[in-house]
């Protein structure tokens, strides 16, 4: 038994999973967004109603949270949370409930979760690709979560991209600092803003609005789409040289795009060192709940 805590800018989800990998209980409540303490009591006020409305005793508590705990530190970085950033949040966590809590990056939790009994159930390696409002990426091989030595294993939203166009060269932005991140590629919107540049406006349609253009027979919305998935097939080829996971699993709101797994098998082999290659990619099989359920999962893969 576990429960599961995923810790996101506007919301916080909580599941109670039994033995058997069920779930008995689950909840969710809004973020108290830049407030620190109030995010810490929410999260332990959670966890209690969690348990007490499974009607099971106390269970290990894994949580997911944009950004990482780092490792020297002890204290959370990188996330859009930014009321969370240089603050030990897990050990305020587990100081608030009574016992200790493991918390790892949400886009690990979402690889976690698919590699122990989603998409990647079976294989020995997966990489889990998130592509949302941000662009996340987590590595299990052997049913062990990869962190590294630095516990940024699996953030490729934060390379460059490999640009072979004129016009990818230098990139736009990111958040981050640096310039041409596959998140202002990838992301939607980084999609968004590809297609408002190629139209030449300052704001277009949302990702799903051009999804649905380009299948009414939009030309503009199509293009975008194909360069979308050109860029992406380029850098999953970058992972799959350096890691050859067996199954790539995505999800984020980009991952529910058919075309992508249509597509991509094709566009990647070329990029991959290994001729004749097969290239497996899979839609997550638990969709939204992968993070929590990954969360939960946490002790298990430690």
């Amino acid at each position: 038994m576990a429960i599961g805590v995923d810790f996101g800018g506007t919301k916080i989800e909580a599941v109670y999973l039994d033995e058997a990998g069920q779930e008995r209980v689950r909840i969710r409540v809004p973020t108290p967004r830049h407030d620190y303490e109030g995010s810490v009591r929410a999260v332990a006020a959670l966890i209690a109603r969690v348990e007490s409305e499974a009607g099971a005793p106390e269970a290990p508590v894994g949580i997911g949270i944009p950004g990482s705990v780092a490792p020297d530190t002890g204290l959370v970085r990188n996330g859009n949370t930014v009321w969370t950033i240089g603050r030990p949040f897990d050990r305020d966590i587990a100081t608030a409930i009574g016992r200790p809590v493991r918390m790892e990056n949400d886009a690990n939790c979402f690889a976690l979760s698919e590699a122990t009994d989603g998409a990647g159930a079976g294989a020995g390696s997966v990489f889990g690709v998130i592509l949302g409002t941000g662009v996340g990426g987590g590595l299990v091989i052997g049913g062990r979560l990869v962190g590294g030595a630095r516990g940024v294993a699996g953030e490729w939203g934060h390379i460059p991209l490999v640009a072979t166009e004129p016009d990818e060269l230098g990139g736009p932005v990111c958040f981050c600092g640096r310039q041409g991140c596959l998140e202002v590629w990838l992301s939607g919107p980084g999609l968004e803003a590809d297609f408002a540049r190629s139209v030449g406006v300052g704001e277009g349609p949302g990702a799903a609005e051009i999804a649905a253009l380009a299948a009414e027979g939009d030309p503009e919305a199509q293009a975008a789409l194909d360069r979308h998935a050109r860029r992406l097939a380029r850098m999953l080829g970058v992972v799959i040289n350096i890691v050859d996971p067996e199954v790539i699993v995505m999800g984020g709101g980009l991952s529910n795009m058919a075309h992508l797994y249509r597509d991509l098998p094709d566009l990647v082999r070329p990029h991959v060192l290994a001729e004749g290659a097969e290239v497996t990619i899979r839609p997550a099989r638990h969709g939204d709940s992968s993070g929590v359920r990954g969360a939960a999962r946490l002790w298990e893969a430690s």
